[in-house]
């Protein structure tokens, strides 16, 4: 049978025969700590549905990890090279890779070629573990490879993140955007700050139905959630062993109702009287331009920065309203003492404030594309989601200005879209039509720039915002299969790709969803 991986791989070669996991069979790696570390993470995933010991020993074994020297240092963006080659013969396997992100790829692929029931958690006595013999030699098509989260409007346990993890590195995806605070809730633990998570992370009720219809319903029951410190750096390390990189997003200075409530000084003077948000939308309230807090951020910041080691952070910086600073004497004054004439540009400085101190610690800013509203350094990353309204002209300027980008158009990428009419017949989402068939036609290369330029395109996401998703299944149902349409785009070059292929390895890969308990949509 026909290997259905999902990205598909650059090259696969089929062979005669299969490669049979026996009972007695060992890991083996050759090279560095991190190859060991990878063969411990492919044991693991291997012997809940096995029943097997898979002992992992340095030297040869049944499955053999080969890495020839130690991770290099990260490129600019914080990536590593993830080609890989890899053997699967009737005598044995071999995966080999320059650098552990290259072996925890094929440790992906490789999981695909057994049957779907391998990952299982229950031990299946007797049952033939057997991969057919291929060789298979793979890169990606783009460096960030990614899904965000918002856990904001919708609180998800650490368990419930990792899972979510767990799931987008299943399908080589290697960059998980944690969105972490919003008007609705702050969700990470500062230990300066005692009451972002005392007061900041509970909300009295939450909106039932659309923000659209009138009167607005409450359910009368709180919500709340803050992950510990602890429980993030568990789920940095969990990413961490399957070489993810997450990205955590702190939005500001719009969207910060939450930590307003908490500490009001914060805000505008008489303007800051917000309470953590009910319903969903965009908040009028905004931090204040003040340098004390910009120290504020600061640090809140350094706190983050210890327990997140990614590259970039994420900044938020859109849908930041305007009205309180022009109402505000205080944020004139401001504006006069530092020469600005628009209020607009006080989210410039707040910007550019925050990007010089990033740079000065060795990370890199990362912002929606309401950032380069008043211009921000080169050095800092674009996350690019307003195509539709902007046109694709921006993005081309964005590049050419020397700007890494992110992609997450809405059209493509907001995966809190519906997915099917009629939609009365679907779950509640917040608008929008986006079916997996339009995920796939998603071409992320920029063509009228230069190809100088058009590599500062690291690649997409795709977005998850849970005002109307509540539970774990709905949320398996919003991201899955579309993710993993976004997931061949930005894996596998363009030119192998075909949505009919695409549709046929998805009927197999809905197997291992069912066998995991992944409420993936069932069409197409």
């Amino acid at each position: 049978m026909k290997p259905a991986l999902l990205p598909l791989p650059r090259s696969v070669e089929e062979r005669d025969g299969a490669f049979r996991l026996a009972p007695d069979a060992a890991i083996g790696f050759e090279g560095p700590a991190s190859a060991r570390e990878i063969a411990e993470l492919l044991a693991e995933y291997l012997r809940p549905a096995t029943g097997f010991a898979l002992p992992v020993r340095e030297g040869a074994g049944a499955i053999t990890l080969v890495q020839a020297a130690p991770d290099p240092a990260p490129d600019d963006a914080g990536f590593l090279a993830e080609d890989y080659a890899l053997d699967v013969a009737p005598g044995g396997v071999r995966l080999e890779a320059a650098t552990s992100w290259g072996l925890a790829r094929g440790v992906q692929t490789l999981r695909q070629l057994f049957p779907a029931e391998i990952y299982g958690a229950e031990a299946r006595p007797g049952f033939a573990w057997e991969a057919p013999a291929v060789r298979i030699g793979d890169a990606p098509d783009f460096r960030w490879r990614g899904l965000m989260l918002d856990v904001s409007r919708h609180f998800r346990t650490a368990d419930d993140v990792c899972r979510f993890v767990e799931l987008l590195a299943q399908h080589r995806m290697n960059v998980f955007h944690w969105h972490l605070t919003d008007d609705q809730g702050w969700r990470v633990e500062i230990k300066k700050y005692p009451r972002l998570a005392d007061v900041g992370s509970v909300r009295a009720e939450t909106l039932v139905g659309k923000l659209g219809a009138w009167p607005h319903k409450f359910d009368g029951t709180s919500h709340g959630g803050c992950y510990s410190q602890d429980e993030i750096r568990r789920v940095v390390a969990f990413a961490a062993r399957r070489r993810v990189v997450v990205v955590p997003e702190i939005d500001m200075p719009g969207h910060m109702s939450a930590a307003i409530t908490a500490y009001p000084e914060l805000g505008n003077g008489e303007w800051a009287k917000p309470e953590v948000r009910t319903t969903w939308g965009i908040s009028q309230h905004v931090l204040n331009m003040e340098e004390s807090t910009l120290a504020f951020c600061e640090d809140l910041w350094t706190e983050i920065m210890e327990m997140f080691p990614s590259k970039f952070l994420h900044i938020g910086g859109d849908e930041a309203p305007r009205h309180e600073w022009e109402e505000s004497k205080r944020a004139q004054e401001l504006m006069a003492e530092r020469g600005l004439t628009k209020p607009e540009q006080l989210q410039a400085w707040f910007t550019k404030e925050l990007d010089a101190f990033f740079r000065s610690r060795g990370r890199r800013l990362l912002g929606w594309d309401e950032i380069l509203e008043g211009g921000v350094d080169p050095s800092a990353a674009i996350a690019c989601w307003r195509t539709d309204w902007k046109g694709w002209g921006y993005v081309n300027d964005t590049v050419r200005a020397g700007h890494d980008v992110v992609l997450a158009p809405t059209s493509y990428a907001y995966f809190d879209y519906y997915q099917d009419e009629p939609v009365a017949e679907e779950p509640l989402a917040i608008g929008g039509m986006l079916p997996v068939s339009k995920v796939y036609s998603f071409d992320p290369h920029l063509t009228a720039v230069p190809p100088e330029a058009a590599r500062r395109v690291l690649g997409a996401q795709g977005q998850l915002w849970t005002e109307y998703i509540a539970t774990r299944d709905h949320l398996d149902y919003m991201a899955y299969p579309r993710a993993s349409a976004l997931a061949e785009v930005l894996w596998t070059p363009r030119e192998r790709r075909r949505y009919a292929d695409f549709l046929g390895r998805l009927g197999a890969h809905r197997a291992r969803f069912a066998v995991q308990g992944v409420n993936a949509r069932p069409r197409p």
